[in-house]
């Protein structure tokens, strides 16, 4: 970066970069899933399957909000020469990094189907939905706070996961009108 900026990326749409594809490969494993007997049957399944959705959108969308509140109270302003990353690249680099592991849950959710069917799919569009409320939360936040939160890109690696990750030591901030997403991540109309 030029005289000494950072590549930022906006932390309502990192957290809401794996929603969409979370919720889409939950669908769609659900309802192959639902195909298949199982061992329990798909009465069972399904109500599982609505129980597990249910606990996943709850567990993901509350968890670590006390380290996400923490980072943005202590949030610096971003300086001049910092680079904020658009939504589109910090979406793309996201889905790139996970696609195998997006994969192999898609890949769990349906051989789960042989036991329990449906169950699966319906876990990870619960987890899914849970991204999207907790991108929501974000957003009102950033709205409050009338300021958008951003977190370097180098912490941002595999490792990291999610933008409350270990290596993630402090946020920046900017104002409402900087970059091209909305506060919660979404597109800007």
């Amino acid at each position: 970066m030029a005289r000494g900026g950072q590549g930022l990326a906006r932390v309502a749409v990192v957290v809401r970069a794996g929603a969409a594809p979370l919720w889409w490969t939950g669908v769609v494993a659900a309802g192959v899933g639902v195909l298949p007997e199982g061992i329990t049957g798909r009465r069972i399944g399904v109500l599982a399957g609505a129980a597990l959705f249910i606990l996943a959108a709850a567990v993901v969308a509350y968890a670590r909000r006390g380290r996400y509140a923490a980072l943005v109270g202590s949030a610096a302003r971003a300086g001049k020469h910092d680079v904020l990353q658009d939504r589109a690249v910090t979406v793309r680099n996201w889905r790139r990094g996970h696609r195998w592991l997006l994969l192999l849950a898609f890949a769990a959710a349906l051989g789960s189907s042989f036991v329990v069917p449906a169950a699966g799919g319906m876990l990870l569009a619960g987890a899914g939905v849970g991204l999207w409320l907790k991108a929501g939360w974000l957003g009102r936040g950033e709205r409050g706070d009338e300021a958008l939160h951003w977190v370097r890109v180098d912490w941002l690696g595999p490792r990291a996961g999610t933008p409350a990750g270990k290596p993630v030591q402090a946020y920046r901030a900017t104002g409402v009108e900087a970059g091209d997403a909305a506060p919660g991540g979404a597109r800007r109309r």
